[in-house]
């Protein structure tokens, strides 16, 4: 029964994921703002404060909350490890505390809103990453890998992300470019899963061992990668699977198993897996072992592919198991699907997501699009990781933009999101053919061949990827989110943004030419108060990319842009600071 002696009501307590029923995100080491409503009715005040501990703590640790003005209340706390915490409000009113220890000394009179808020911290590569791709097989084996890792760590990526690895079937295999005929020799496609060899916890014998793949896990991790394997839940005809458990898969009435479709493509040499079976909780038990096999063997991320298109509730349960034991697991979810499936994959446990990034790329769309992916609530659950190629999908923007193309989506991937990844070779090299007209799959796909790609190629971006991750690593306020905000500017080719460091510190402001085949200019109008710039106080804008500095006062400022020569700046925001000499400088 409600206590009709308690006037205080405690609501709206933020950062909060659908009423409390998802966790809200946090990177470990982040520093935590809670607020929350809280008032009484009458004219007395309210003293309120904030309950928080990691969730295998038995005791709360308290801080007091602040007003903010109309019954609005913070506090914040760090998070200080990797796990689960719970936080909540108490509060009071002042009548009813012991002045001298500033204390409320009646306990029935004290609120404390239940159930306590879930938020879960990750670690730092889960909100700040680098994701190069590359097939192994067009490498060669695993050792062979090994000799081009350096190439990766040279242009500065911190994950290697690995198509699937396994044995691939031979019923149905597909040719190149997707044919149906494919010549004996053709290797077929790495989401065919499962062959003779073995199926989800095997590895393709052309690749190597199991030794071998755990030795290149190694040598990626002395170089500061770490290796994402593709985690596809799904078989070839072929697989094992198929012959021992054929109760998880869904059969015609001919008898004959339903291939996989996401139309208009078809893929006859896959099946999914039949999650309405009543087989279905040895089913999903085998699934997680697929993980636990992987991560024995010293993988810490995986790139799901296509989660949305197997039940929430094994995402739920799979990933919330596998983080019991290892909380520094990252997934990440490659779903190209419909908004709020793809939030709700996010709540329920995806580290990082695929966007819509890839098709937006006019102004409007990416300040949109971007505003909403920046702010609560979505910011709360959602971690974009953005990619301008992948092997599925070569966009019209690449395909006739040229090689300013290129560097104006690496730009914009790069420093929009934390998180963002390539396809490469095909990336730096430039590779912009597609099967035929109107399509945006590659022509001469490595899903269905190995290539053979000059890596030495005089036109490469790989000296600008160097430069463009370096730029990332070296300045922290490029490593979050939350803080990115839209400038005006004249010139709807022209987009305008910046980033800031929590702290102030660290300030960048990113211009970039989304034309890849004229010269723009415009004029800036800049809200200085967001990049921690004094209206009337000169500052000095230094472009990382050109390396050129330009004195600016105040928020009015005029720049162009021509893709011949650079479609974009990345200049530092230095205030100017004077010293007890008086000395100038900028800071």
């Amino acid at each position: 029964m409600h206590n009709g002696k308690i006037r205080i009501v405690v609501e709206n307590i933020q950062p909060q994921v659908d009423c409390g029923r998802f966790a809200a995100k946090r990177l470990v080491g982040d520093t935590v703002i809670v607020e929350a409503d809280v008032f009484a009715d009458g004219h007395d005040k309210v003293k309120c404060e904030l309950l928080y501990r990691f969730d295998a703590d038995t005791e709360w640790r308290t801080a007091a909350m602040q007003a903010l003005g109309n019954d609005r209340w913070r506090a914040t706390f760090v998070a200080q490890q990797i796990g689960l915490y719970r936080f909540t409000v108490r509060a009071w009113l002042e009548s009813v505390l012991d002045w001298q220890r500033n204390e409320p000394t009646d306990p029935e009179l004290v609120f404390q809103h239940e159930p306590p808020v879930s938020l879960v911290v990750e670690r730092e590569r889960a909100g700040f990453s680098s994701w190069y791709e590359f097939f192994p097989r067009s490498v060669g084996t695993f050792k062979e890998c090994e000799a081009h890792l350096p190439y990766v760590a040279q242009m500065g990526f911190d994950v290697v992300y690995l198509p699937p690895i396994h044995p691939i079937g031979k019923a149905f295999r597909k040719g190149a470019n997707n044919s149906l005929t494919p010549q004996p020799d053709e290797p077929g496609s790495p989401w065919a899963i499962g062959g003779v060899e073995g199926g989800h916890k095997s590895i393709h014998p052309q690749l190597g061992t199991l030794e071998d793949f755990k030795r290149l896990v190694g040598k990626a991790t002395a170089l500061g990668i770490e290796i994402a394997l593709d985690l596809a839940f799904q078989t070839s005809p072929d697989h094992p699977y198929v012959r021992e458990h054929p109760e998880w898969f869904l059969k015609r009435p001919d008898g004959t198993i339903q291939y996989a479709e996401n139309p208009p493509k078809k893929y006859q040499d896959i099946y999914p897996f039949y999650f309405e079976s009543d087989a279905w909780q040895e089913l999903w038990t085998e699934l997680k072992s697929v993980v636990e096999f992987w991560i024995a063997q010293g993988v810490s991320i995986f790139r799901v592919d296509n989660p949305h298109t197997k039940p929430f509730g094994l995402w739920e349960w799979l990933i919330g198991e596998v983080h019991k034991e290892h909380p520094d697991i990252i997934f990440l979810a490659e779903a190209f699907t419909r908004p709020k499936v793809m939030y709700r994959l996010a709540k329920l446990g995806f580290t990082q997501s695929y966007t819509y990034f890839t098709w937006r790329n006019g102004k409007q769309e990416l300040i949109d699009y971007f505003t909403e992916l920046s702010r609560p609530p979505v910011a709360d659950f959602f971690r974009p990781n953005l990619w301008p190629n992948t092997p599925d999908i070569l966009n019209e923007y690449l395909q006739f933009g040229g090689r300013p193309a290129f560097m104006v989506r690496l730009v914009l991937a790069a420093t929009l999101s934390a998180n963002y990844g390539i396809y490469g070779p095909a990336f730096e090299l430039l590779e912009h053919e597609p099967r035929e007209p109107g399509s945006e799959e590659y022509r001469d796909s490595e899903k269905y061949q190995t290539r053979d790609w000059d890596l030495k190629r005089a036109d490469s971006l790989r000296d600008f990827l160097a430069r463009m991750n370096r730029i990332r690593r070296d300045h922290p306020a490029l490593q979050r989110d939350r803080q990115l905000r839209f400038h005006d500017i004249d010139n709807d080719a022209l987009i305008a943004y910046s980033k800031t460091t929590a702290q102030g510190d660290d300030s960048m402001l990113i211009i970039v030419n989304l034309d890849p085949h004229h010269a723009q200019s415009g004029w800036l109008k800049l809200d200085l108060s967001t990049l921690g710039v004094p209206a009337e106080e000169p500052f000095q804008a230094h472009d990382l990319l050109g390396g050129a500095r330009f004195l600016w006062r105040g928020p009015r400022n005029y720049v162009a842009l021509d893709p011949a020569h650079s479609p974009a700046h990345i200049f530092r925001i230095r205030r100017k600071v004077r010293t007890e000499r008086d000395f100038d400088y900028f800071l």
